[in-house]
């Protein structure tokens, strides 16, 4: 399974960014996906998920900011990250499994090398 993030930069607060995931094959259509985040001195979060069906959940500190969404024909994942804050820096990460992704754990057999967000 190949993931590959884009559509990382730098933002300033109040600002938007559109992260992309591009997979292979079927993976959109019938896996789980997922975003995680790697801030500075702390451990993985998750931050947004989408099961195979379209039904998505979000992490508190997201949620109404984010969206995820998927594109199954063009095998593509993306976050619509709007209202962006300082606390948003981070190493963005698509994950995907055959099962339904839990935010509350990293225990996700695929990643891809993730997209950095950063704020100016």
């Amino acid at each position: 399974v190949q993931l590959v993030e884009s559509g990382g930069g730098s933002v300033q607060a109040g600002g938007s960014l559109r992260l992309s995931c591009r997979t292979s094959g079927y993976i959109a259509s019938s896996y789980g996906m997922a975003w995680f985040r790697l801030i500075p001195g702390k451990e993985y979060e998750g931050v947004a998920a989408i099961d195979f069906d379209g039904s998505t959940k979000y992490s508190d500190v997201v949620k109404g900011r984010f969206t995820i969404s998927k594109d199954n024909a063009k095998n593509t994942l993306y976050l619509q990250m709007n209202s962006l804050k300082p606390e948003d820096t981070a190493k963005y990460y698509c994950a995907a499994s055959p099962a339904t992704i839990s935010l509350w754990t990293t225990w996700v057999p695929y990643w891809g090398q993730g997209t950095q967000v950063t704020f100016s």
